[in-house]
């Protein structure tokens, strides 16, 4: 199930390859795996949807997040792919949380709004409380 955060950028659970013309069709131009390969028996790997996205016309990037967390180079490389996007971009992890989680790392290390990232990820259906006082940093919002 695909949950839009705003215009720019929506997230999923694990997309397959043959998901990806319809996504192309539906509008997205670019996708961003946030998934490790191997994380799930199941999953298909990266490079099947690399090469699907690329059949499409579709930008890729792969910023993989494990549960131990995120780096600042992942936040940055999120940061950079959704500034190369040429529309909208579907990220993806298993659930679509870690996707939710870096894109807001993302933006507020942009000077992105706390407030209002939060409140996007809510009506998305993300908790990113958890992350707000992150949030509040990378934004130089934090107060001491």
């Amino acid at each position: 199930m695909i949950r839009k955060i705003d215009d720019e950028i929506s997230v999923a659970p694990q997309i397959s390859p043959e998901e990806v013309p319809a996504l192309a069709q539906a509008g997205f131009t670019a996708i961003i795996n946030n998934r490790p390969d191997g994380e799930e028996l199941s999953q298909p790997a990266g490079d099947a949807i690399r090469q699907a996205a690329e059949a499409a016309g579709l930008a890729y990037s792969e910023i993989p997040v494990t549960h131990a967390g995120f780096s600042a180079a992942q936040v940055e490389a999120m940061a950079e792919a959704l500034e190369q996007a040429k529309g909208p971009v579907l990220a993806y992890c298993r659930s679509g949380t870690r996707s939710c989680n870096l894109w807001a790392l993302a933006q507020a290390s942009r000077g992105g709004d706390p407030d209002a990232l939060t409140a996007k990820a809510a009506g998305a259906g993300y908790d990113i409380e958890g992350i707000r006082p992150l949030l509040d940093v990378l934004a130089g919002s934090a107060t001491i």
